[in-house]
């Protein structure tokens, strides 16, 4: 059984694997206040500045505490399914998964203003995933120009609204297959990817496999104990 090694505390953790030689060829994420020191002293470092985390297989690395949590979520994604990930983000008061990387963290983000209705905006397209909703859609009931919805999304959340709403549905469908027995064309429709071929070629978009091998891997109605079998053993 391999050790994944998970690193990130204030960079410290990074720099330590950088010093041991662990990181040479890898991509590696820190914190972007370290980022370039660390690229500096270590030129066979990949070092990815923009990104929360990075997962090379046997090594994990993230950018700083909060990025940390956003790690640990990814690692129980992988290995238990996002319904437990979204359950103990739920218990953490945190979102299960932060859209974006750091360059949202870098500038001072943009205060709310006066009739911002973003937060509402983003709660109606989750209440209303199943339906054809567009970014024209979004823009509408915020009150404001695609274009200026799209910036206002970059400040806020780190992405733009499509992509936003295209990880939304995926992680609908996810829970989806995790929690019924629904066939894939009834998961595409609820989920707002429409057709069964739609929703297969997302999947193996963002998630690198198909919905019918993501609901063999994780519907086992609770037992998850078997799912981390050759993942490692997660270390801080």
């Amino acid at each position: 059984m391999g050790l994944e090694v998970q690193a990130g505390l204030h960079g410290q953790g990074v720099a330590l694997l950088a010093e041991a030689g662990i990181l040479d060829g890898r991509r590696a994420a820190t914190h972007w206040i370290y980022a370039d020191r660390l690229a500096r002293r270590h030129p066979r470092v990949r070092v990815d500045p923009d990104v929360l985390y990075v997962d090379e297989g046997q090594v994990l690395t993230s950018a700083g505490k909060a990025a940390g949590t956003d790690l640990c979520l990814y690692v129980v994604r992988r290995d238990h399914g996002a319904a437990v990930a979204n359950g103990i983000a739920r218990r953490l008061v945190t979102p299960p998964h932060r859209e974006g990387g750091q360059a949202q963290f870098v500038s001072p983000p943009v205060l709310p203003t006066p009739g911002d209705g973003l937060a509402q905006v983003m709660d109606w397209a989750l209440e209303n995933l199943s339906r054809p909703v567009t970014v024209e859609d979004l823009a509408a009931r915020a009150h404001l120009s695609p274009r200026t919805l799209n910036r206002h999304f970059h400040a806020r959340v780190g992405t733009n609204p499509l992509h936003w709403l295209q990880q939304q549905r995926v992680r609908r469908a996810q829970e989806l297959l995790e929690r019924t027995d629904l066939g894939i064309d009834q998961v595409a429709a609820q989920s707002g990817f429409g057709t069964a071929g739609v929703l297969r070629r997302q999947f193996r978009r963002t998630l690198d496999t198909t919905p019918d091998a993501y609901r063999r891997t994780f519907n086992t109605a609770g037992d998850t104990a078997g799912n981390t079998a050759g993942h490692g053993i997660p270390a801080a």
